[in-house]
Parts: structure tokens; C-alpha cells; sequence
């Protein structure tokens, strides 16, 4: 019985249909290493040990791709803030110059 390996066009096409590494998901992950279980020689199968390692990569990158967005919403929030606290300062010098008595 003669196994097929998966070729590295398969992987390309998935990347360039998504556009970007960033792109990709749990659901590509998902396919991608059933694509791999698939293609495997069965007398020469997956080491478990590789296949764990693989997904505990794979969670790693969801889990800092996780971090990084609730950082930069963090990040938002605290421009926002400062931006109000200016607006507020240059209101209060405003008012301040306005009643200020004139000699």
C-alpha cells in the first residue's frame, strides 16, 4: 500500500487563501493535524509525545495572541483617558484665564 505525503502546496494554499500566519485559527489547527494523522504512515506513526507538543504550542500562541489584544484594548482605554484628562486640564486653564481680573 503506497502512502501519499502531504505536500507542502497544501499548506501554502491554506496560508495564501488566509493571507497571513495571524490569520490562521484553532479550526486550521485542527485540520491541519487531521490532515497530518491522515497522511501518516501507519507502520511509522506520529510520536504522541510530537502530537502533545504541537498542541501545547498551539495553545501557548492562542493563549499570547489572547494577551496581546486585551493589552492593546488596555492600551486603548489608558489613551482615552489621558486624552480626557488634557481636555479636562485645558478646559480648567481656560476657565482659569477668563476670570482672571485684569489691572
Amino acid at each position: 500500500m503506497t502512502v501519499n505525503p502531504v505536500t507542502s502546496t497544501t499548506a501554502t494554499s491554506t496560508v495564501k487563501a488566509k493571507n497571513s500566519l495571524a490569520d490562521l485559527d484553532s479550526g486550521d489547527f485542527i485540520k491541519l493535524m487531521t490532515a497530518q494523522l491522515k497522511q501518516q504512515d501507519p507502520t511509522n506513526p506520529t510520536d504522541n509525545n510530537e502530537m502533545l507538543a504541537q498542541m501545547a504550542q498551539f495553545s501557548s500562541l492562542a493563549s499570547s495572541t489572547r494577551s496581546g489584544e486585551t493589552l492593546q484594548s488596555i492600551a486603548d482605554k489608558l489613551d482615552k483617558v489621558v486624552s480626557a484628562q488634557n481636555d479636562t486640564a485645558a478646559a480648567i486653564a481656560k476657565l482659569a484665564a477668563s476670570q482672571t481680573p485684569s489691572a
